[in-house]
C-alpha cells in the first residue's frame, strides 16, 4: 500500500506548513494566554484558503478531495496553532460529516455551503454529565409537539460550546433503551431556551472553548431532525471520520514535539559538548521518531480508504486513535525530558503541546473506550460494559 503523497498534496503541505508558521504561530501564544478562540477573521482567511471546505462536496462550495487532503492541513496548522487547526477540522471531519451523509438535502444546502465559506461553525452535542464513554445513557430528550420538538436537558464537555452557531445535538426521541431511543438535530445556538454554562478551565486547549449547553423546553421544527430514533449506529461511519481528525492532532503534537527536540539537542550542550553526542539522548530521538511515524501510518491507512462515498474501517481507525493519542501523550514527555528544565518552562511550548495531548486522548473517544471496540471487531460480537441486573 503507498502512502506517498501526490505532487498536488505535498504543494498543499507547503502552503498549509507556510501560512500555520507565518500567520497562526505569531498568533498561538495569544490566544494561550488569553484564553481567546480564533477570531472571526482568521476563521474567513481559512475559508478564503480553501482549507474549510477541502473534503467537502463540490456541490456545496468544497474542494470534493479525499480525507487525506483535509488531515495534511489539519497536521500543519496544528503543529503550531490547535485553535486554527481546530477550525478546520471542525469543518471537514466534524458534525458537518453528519449532515452530509444523513442529512436532508434542505439541510445540505443550508449548512454546508456556509460552513465552506466560514459562515457557520458547528459543534456537537452528545456527552453529558452522567453519559460521557457510555454516551448511550445520556437522558436529554425530546418530545414532538405538532410540526416541532421540545427538548430538555443538559450537555456537558461540548467543544466550541457557547461560541459555535450551530450544534448537532443528540438526544432521547423514545423510551427505547441504549441507542435504539436517540437521534440527532440541527440546533441554533440563537435557539430559544438555549443557554451556556461558563468556559470550561482545561488545562490544556486554551483556544478552544468548552461549555456546559442547558436546553429549557428548546422548540426546533421537525425539518432540524437529522437522523431518527433507531439510527444511532449507522453513524459510527461519521464518528470514523472525525476520530481519524482527533488523531491527526495528535500526530501534530507529536510531529512539533520531535520536531523542536531534534533542534534543541543539536544547540543545547552540556559536559563541554551538544547533548545529541549522548547516546541516550540518541535513543530517545529514535522512539520518538519511530512512534510518530507509526502513528502517521496507521492513520493514512485508515483515511486512504475514504474516497468517493467509502468510510473509513472502524477498527483501523480504533487502532489509529488510540495509538496516536497515547503516542502524542509520550511523545510529548520524552520532549520534556530532552528539554530538561526548559521543557518545564512556558517558553519552550513543550509543555502546551503535553498538555493538549492529554486532551486529544480524552476526546472522541478515550484509547480505553478504542481498546473496547478493537477488541469488539476482533472476535465479532459486542461487549455490555454495564453491570449485570
Amino acid at each position: 500500500m503507498d502512502f506517498s503523497l501526490s505532487s498536488e498534496q505535498q504543494e498543499l503541505r507547503a502552503l498549509a506548513a507556510q501560512v500555520a508558521r507565518e500567520v497562526y504561530a505569531p498568533l498561538a501564544d495569544e490566544l494561550e494566554f488569553n484564553h481567546e478562540p480564533l477570531p472571526d477573521t482568521e476563521v474567513r482567511r481559512l475559508a478564503e484558503l480553501g482549507f474549510l471546505g477541502i473534503a467537502l462536496p463540490e456541490r456545496y462550495g468544497g474542494a470534493g478531495a479525499g480525507l487525506i487532503d483535509a488531515l495534511i492541513v489539519i497536521e500543519e496548522l496544528a503543529k503550531y496553532c490547535r485553535p486554527a487547526a481546530f477550525q478546520v477540522f471542525e469543518a471537514n471531519v466534524g458534525p458537518i460529516r453528519v449532515i452530509e451523509l444523513f442529512g436532508t438535502e434542505e439541510q445540505r444546502q443550508q449548512l454546508i455551503p456556509a460552513v465552506v465559506a466560514g459562515e457557520v461553525t458547528m459543534a456537537i452535542g452528545i456527552s453529558e454529565p452522567d453519559a460521557g464513554s457510555a454516551a448511550t445513557d445520556m437522558t436529554t430528550r425530546a418530545r414532538r409537539d405538532g410540526d416541532e420538538y421540545v427538548i430538555s436537558g443538559t450537555k456537558r464537555w461540548i467543544s466550541n460550546g457557547g461560541h459555535a452557531t450551530h450544534y448537532l445535538l443528540y438526544c432521547r426521541l423514545t423510551d427505547e433503551p441504549g441507542a435504539k431511543g436517540i437521534g440527532a438535530f440541527i440546533l441554533p445556538a440563537d435557539a430559544p431556551g438555549l443557554s451556556f454554562g461558563e468556559r470550561e478551565r482545561l488545562m490544556g486547549w486554551k483556544g478552544i472553548p468548552s461549555a456546559d449547553l442547558y436546553l429549557d423546553d428548546v422548540r426546533l421544527p421537525a425539518a432540524n431532525l437529522v437522523v431518527g430514533a433507531g439510527q444511532f449506529n449507522r453513524l459510527f461511519g461519521a464518528f470514523s471520520i472525525e476520530r481519524l481528525g482527533n488523531a491527526t492532532m495528535s500526530l501534530a503534537l507529536g510531529q512539533a514535539a520531535l520536531d523542536r527536540s531534534v533542534a534543541y539537542v543539536q544547540e543545547r550542550t552540556q559536559f563541554g559538548r551538544p547533548i545529541i553526542e549522548f547516546q541516550n539522548v540518541q535513543q530517545t530521538l529514535a522512539e520518538m521518531a519511530i512512534q510518530v511515524d507509526a502513528a502517521r501510518l496507521l492513520i493514512y491507512r485508515a483515511a486512504s480508504v475514504a474516497k468517493d462515498g467509502a468510510l473509513p474501517n472502524t477498527r483501523e481507525v480504533s487502532i489509529a486513535k488510540c495509538f496516536a493519542n497515547e503516542m502524542a501523550k509520550r511523545v510529548t514527555d520524552l520532549a520534556m525530558q530532552l528539554h530538561g528544565g526548559n521543557g518545564y518552562t512556558v517558553e519552550y511550548g513543550i509543555e502546551r503541546l503535553h498538555r493538549d495531548a492529554h486532551g486529544w486522548a480524552i476526546a472522541g473517544g478515550t484509547p480505553a473506550i478504542q481498546r473496547i471496540r478493537i477488541a469488539s471487531e476482533l472476535v465479532g460480537r459486542t461487549f455490555n460494559q454495564r453491570a449485570a441486573a
